[in-house]
């Protein structure tokens, strides 16, 4: 079998020269039109389904973004997954292996590895994901045989949300509240308010006394202001990311060897949401963040969207789009190591 530096090299060249053609793509957020390059490259591409090339196991898949907003760099992650795949399938043809291409929503079930990564402010070997879930809270007015006996349903969406705003704030957790019904008129004390509450906390345990916190306060404040409040979930709850340390270590030291050197997330680190963290508790997954702007500054704002298309950013995509596919060629040529990324897999989810 080639040697793993021959293959490293060889997935190298096929980034540099992808380079200009990536970058077209992450710039204009065109990255759409990437599927006439997986087509030439022999990838099967359907709508509604992973892009395939190749099939048996192992099968790796590249994980793209859902979108290519340039606020959160994933115009310039969805490039390098894209190739990244191109790369690694080019690198293995003719072997027995599956190379995908998918989105959160069309992860396979029988794949045996998933990789991505995620633009940041930090250069971190994996991503602090959050649980999370989304809460409706509808409340209910009460009618009295006087006009003054009524209660307005408003006034407990109010107090609900000044009471969670109270709420003794955990270690990353955080509470974002909007208000979705609030009446029709001035003139008329409204009978039903509704407010949406979207919370996240480190694990799934914290998620649910985060959940029991809130449905406390609207309780409470139903009760406060003569009101009935209902609380429900809108949507399955989210999973935080589950890093496998196999996958992690494997793409950080190929990181480093393209430039690029990643630590462990700081200790405190405020944990974003993504659905990455779902895929990551069904199959072993790759999800660090990589440095396309310094700490100073914050994802989801203009500077970020300006920074996603600058010379970092290049270099950011060029360099993890080698190291994922470097990361992948691995696990398609040694059988045992995917074994290896199960295997911390399963450890992990015996610790939650």
């Amino acid at each position: 079998m080639e040697a793993d530096e021959d293959r490293h090299d060889r997935v190298d060249q096929e980034i540099g020269q992808l380079a200009d053609r990536l970058w077209e793509l992450a710039r204009d957020r065109s990255v759409s039109s990437g599927e006439a390059d997986l087509t030439a490259a022999g990838f099967t591409v359907r709508p509604g389904f992973p892009a395939s090339c190749g099939e048996g196991r192992p099968a790796v898949v590249f994980l793209l973004p859902g979108d290519t907003r340039p606020d959160l760099g994933h115009n310039v992650a969805a490039a390098a997954v894209l190739g990244a795949a191109l790369a690694t399938a080019r690198v293995t043809a003719g072997e027995p292996r599956a190379v995908l291409v998918a989105d959160a929503n069309s992860v396979p079930g029988d794949a045996d590895a998933v990789l991505t990564f995620r633009p940041g402010v930090h250069t971190w070997s994996w991503t602090p994901l959050a649980a999370r879930a989304e809460l409706r809270v509808t409340v209910h007015a009460r009618s009295g045989p006087a006009p003054g006996e009524s209660s307005d349903a408003l006034a407990g969406v109010v107090q609900t949300l000044t009471a969670v705003s109270a709420l003794r704030s955990r270690p990353g957790t955080a509470v974002r509240a909007i208000v979705t019904r609030g009446g029709e008129s001035t003139d008329v004390v409204p009978e039903v308010a509704e407010a949406r509450f979207g919370l996240r906390a480190p694990a799934a345990a914290d998620l649910d006394r985060l959940v029991a916190d809130v449905t406390a306060c609207a309780e409470g404040a139903a009760l406060a202001t003569g009101t009935k409040a209902v609380v429900g979930r809108i949507g399955p709850d989210h999973a935080p990311l589950r890093d496998n340390p196999v996958l992690t270590a494997r793409f950080t030291s190929h990181l480093a060897a393209c430039g690029m050197h990643a630590g462990p997330p700081e200790p405190g680190a405020v944990p974003e949401w993504s659905e990455v963290g779902d895929v990551s508790v069904r199959v072993p997954t790759l999800h660090p963040s990589v440095a396309i702007l310094d700490p100073a500054h914050a994802v989801g704002t203009p500077e970020f969207a300006a920074a996603a298309v600058s010379a970092r950013a290049r270099s950011v995509l060029l360099a993890t789009g080698a190291a994922l596919a470097r990361t992948a060629v691995d696990l398609l040529a040694h059988p045992a190591l995917v074994s290896q990324a199960w295997d911390g897999f399963t450890a992990r989810a015996r610790e939650e």
